[in-house]
């Protein structure tokens, strides 16, 4: 509940895009208001009364926007996924992180279901139009006793070293869900450097006294939660001497680089595939090829 209320003030300003992939021409519209809404009549699964976040967002009435527009109207697109960070997932159960407790979301113990509660909610990433949303049944495989079995109860019973038994097509589910966490886990690399880049951008303007060196090897050691606090303090300095950045590059200006770069690394002229990453880098743009494509971030 206390998680609704965070992201309630968290969502507002954030951008929608297309199947979580954070490119300009993505981007469709934008979040303007958001609130915590009881629905009158419906509990959630442990009996307690239930609460949703509404989002109210604007989408541009412009020629590119025509078709996305009609497919909302008529019902077609109306499949959302968020992304959000929390510091920590507590299990309802015992109270302790998910992650290192011996108890599997779903299941019940002494009477008590246990899922996941998140706790200490601290950013609001975007909200996505996708085609398929995250069903209930995501991620889970039948075991050899024809029992069904949970992805993650079968990564606990690996690394807790206790002996199971999979089939080969079970090897291969399993496999595929270990890709989807690293997908996850590079996603989190990939904001934890933009954040950094922003922190150190920001800390050049507001603490010019200390090196890029110092605070590189400062920032290292913090987490994300803290990351995101020297950001926030920095913005809020800025906006007391009403310092305002400018950038020098659009972001569709950089994606379009990245297209030709792309498109040069295909027809294998690497001359102007590094040609293009030096007009970049010069400009503080970091690439970073990964098996999803190629991101960016701005020093």
């Amino acid at each position: 509940m206390e998680s609704l209320f965070e992201l309630e003030k968290l969502f507002v300003g954030k951008t929608g895009i297309f199947d979580h992939s954070p490119t300009a021409k993505n981007q469709t519209a934008r979040i303007f208001a958001c609130s915590v809404e009881s629905v009158d009549g419906r509990k959630t699964a442990t009996g307690d009364d239930y609460f949703r976040l509404t989002a109210r967002a604007y989408i541009p009435k412009t020629k590119g926007n025509d078709e996305i527009i009609q497919a909302i109207d008529s019902g077609i697109l109306k499949e959302v996924s968020i992304g959000c960070a929390a510091g920590e997932v507590k299990c309802s159960v015992c109270g302790e992180s998910l992650n290192h407790c011996s108890h599997i979301k779903g299941e019940t113990y002494g009477g008590r279901k246990c899922y996941g509660e998140l706790c200490g909610i601290y950013d609001a990433y975007e909200w996505s139009f996708v085609a398929v949303p995250a069903q209930r049944s995501a991620g889970v495989i039948k075991s050899f006793k024809g029992k069904e079995m949970k992805m993650e109860e079968i990564l606990k019973s690996i690394y807790t070293k206790k002996d199971i038994n999979l089939s080969g097509e079970e090897c291969k589910k399993l496999c595929s869900y270990i890709d989807e966490l690293k997908k996850s886990a590079a996603d989190g690399v990939y904001y934890r450097d933009s954040l950094t880049s922003e922190v150190l951008r920001l800390s050049a303007v507001v603490q010019p006294d200390i090196s890029r060196e110092t605070m590189e090897s400062v920032a290292k050691s913090m987490s994300v939660v803290q990351l995101k606090e020297f950001k926030n303090a920095f913005e809020k300095i800025l906006q007391v001497f009403g310092i305002v950045f400018e950038e020098e590059t659009l972001d569709e200006d950089i994606e379009k680089l990245i297209e030709e770069r792309q498109a040069a690394r295909a027809n294998k002229d690497f001359a102007t595939a590094d040609r293009i990453r030096d007009e970049l880098a010069a400009q503080g743009i970091k690439l970073l090829d990964t098996k999803e494509g190629v991101r960016w971030t701005r020093d």
